[in-house]
């Protein structure tokens, strides 16, 4: 018995190997897409036109027109087909900053690090106002401000002081985080925590939620008194880096919301400092916006390269990532590198003459930063909606999904998104670049982009490991966003290693195997 035990074992052993060796990696092809990829590349002049020369891309405004128009032109020009800017929905209105002017001029003059948020308003013109200090913890603190708005810039007190960090922003990850990632357990399904099992938790969600109210009701007063703007800051920005969003609604027939300035924290603490003590301040603010509902869908680009196989050119290999980036910046590591990536993949493809049996489709979506808008959409109209989980005809013939938008930081792995049928196909794909530093295969989750669409209705959708790089320390959200924060030889390799998964994943026999479809979502099927 104890011998039959060992031998089904090892039988089964021997079969997984057999299986693993079975996976076919075409080496004089990877061969031919290095060459191409890392000698040849155009990857910088795609992230160079989507940063320097188009400017912000934000969700529905004339930016994001522009670049999706450009992407679509290019991607013509590669020689992929049916190239198209797809509407995947209602999206809301446009909205651009067209001037931003803000300055302090008392006690003296300075120039301000300033970006208003998306979707506010203008100040109609140059205004030289007051700053108010704003210090109340709960509404009922707020009502001795009643009646004193006008005319003013609010500002709500903070005494936070910044900590001073001695970790670089910039960092790759460690062979030790590395063997951490690939010996991860699966991920467990999340617990809700036991009601009142953390006081601190629970206090600290009082003290959100009153500011959160004092926020709001502040600005309904503004709008009504007269106010000029409110100031903003973000803790997480230090060293003149600013983090900053949205603002207001970019919903149909919604009002511009009031005019929010975010400030650097520097900026910010400073004049917090100077009213607290009672020296009068003044800024200068002279913003103006543009919000229009001339088109309110939201818009995808596709492409395709297509399939030489009779039988399996009618199934789908995608890869992607979102177009659309916030307004501070040129939006360079979120996502101009992950889109620049993905259109390089697709040239070095057909510049090596690949002749994929599967089409290969690009996807690069927008509305991603408002909440994974342009790839939900696409899911829903392509495959299932995920509150229901009805599946349509293309679900069948889809194989797989790749996406980049973890910034500029190169390849070092794959999440497996808790899909362990593929863990021995990826790392078998990951071999010919283990010299380029891209080792790792996880069976983690990772969340926040657009795979995720596809793994909510059951489709094999993949991020890749990325080395974190300055990403949320400098440049994620934030004015620093810039084309200069991208690094060359990483975008190379980025989109040599995706041309050769998104090739291998086109020419095996069968798709690439699937997790369990999940149930339906009664929350409309968010990830």
């Amino acid at each position: 018995m104890h011998m039959r035990k060992i031998s089904t074992t090892l039988l089964l052993c021997l079969f997984a190997v057999v299986l693993f060796a079975q996976e076919k990696v075409d080496l004089e092809m990877v061969k031919k897409i290095r060459q191409e990829g890392l000698n040849n590349s155009k990857v910088m002049d795609y992230a160079f036109y989507l940063t320097d020369v188009n400017g912000p891309r934000l969700a529905g405004s004339p930016g994001y027109l522009k670049a999706a128009n450009w992407a679509k032109g290019e991607l013509s020009k590669i020689g992929l087909t049916n190239a198209a800017l797809e509407a995947w929905g209602e999206f809301g209105k446009g909205w651009e900053l067209q001037k931003s002017y803000v300055a302090l001029t008392a006690p003296y003059y300075k120039p301000l690090i300033a970006y208003p948020k998306a979707w506010t308003g203008g100040s109609n013109g140059l205004k030289n106002a007051e700053v108010l200090l704003i210090d109340a913890a709960d509404t009922t603190e707020l009502l001795k401000y009643k009646g004193k708005l006008k005319g003013k810039v609010l500002i709500q007190y903070k005494n936070d002081t910044l900590k001073h960090s001695f970790r670089a922003d910039a960092v790759r990850y460690t062979d030790e985080e590395l063997t951490a990632m690939a010996n991860a357990a699966p991920p467990q399904p999340q617990q809700r925590p036991a009601a009142g099992g953390n006081n601190d938790m629970a206090n600290r969600m009082r003290t959100m939620q009153a500011a959160a109210r004092v926020g709001t009701l502040l600005k309904e007063w503004a709008i009504s008194e007269g106010a000029v703007a409110i100031l903003s800051y973000s803790m997480r920005g230090h060293d003149g880096t600013l983090f900053v969003s949205g603002g207001g609604s970019y919903a149909k027939g919604a009002p511009d919301g009031f005019l929010d300035i975010m400030l650097t924290a520097e900026d910010y603490l400073s004049i917090c400092r100077l009213t607290k003590s009672g020296v009068p301040v003044k800024l200068d603010v002279d913003v103006k916006s543009a919000s229009n509902e001339k088109d309110t869908k939201g818009y995808n680009v596709v492409a395709e390269i297509k399939g030489s196989d009779p039988t399996l050119a009618a199934e789908v290999v995608m890869l992607g990532g979102h177009l659309d980036s916030w307004h501070s910046a040129g939006g360079a590591t979120d996502n101009a590198a992950g889109s620049a990536v993905m259109m390089e993949a697709v040239r070095i493809l057909k510049a090596v003459g690949a002749k994929p049996r599967r089409t290969i489709r690009i996807g690069l979506w927008g509305g991603e930063e408002q909440g994974l808008h342009g790839s939900r959409g696409y899911v829903k109209n392509h495959f299932a909606d995920p509150a229901t989980m009805e599946l349509k005809p293309e679900h069948a013939k889809f194989s797989s999904y790749f996406n980049i938008d973890n910034g500029t930081g190169k390849i070092r792995g794959i999440y497996l998104q808790g899909n362990e049928k593929v863990k021995d196909i990826f790392s078998k794909w990951l071999e010919p670049f283990h010299d380029l530093g891209a080792t790792t295969v996880t069976i983690s989750n990772t969340g926040g982009t657009d795979h995720q669409s596809f793994d909510a209705v059951g489709l094999p959708g993949f991020q890749f490991i990325q080395d974190p790089i300055e990403y949320s320390t400098r440049t994620h959200h934030t004015n620093m966003d810039t084309y200069d924060h991208l690094i060359a030889d990483d975008l190379k390799q980025i989109a040599t290693i995706v041309a050769s998964f998104v090739y291998h994943a086109a020419m095996r026999d069968e798709k690439l195997p699937r997790k369990e479809l999940p149930q339906p979502r009664s929350t409309g099927g968010r990830p």
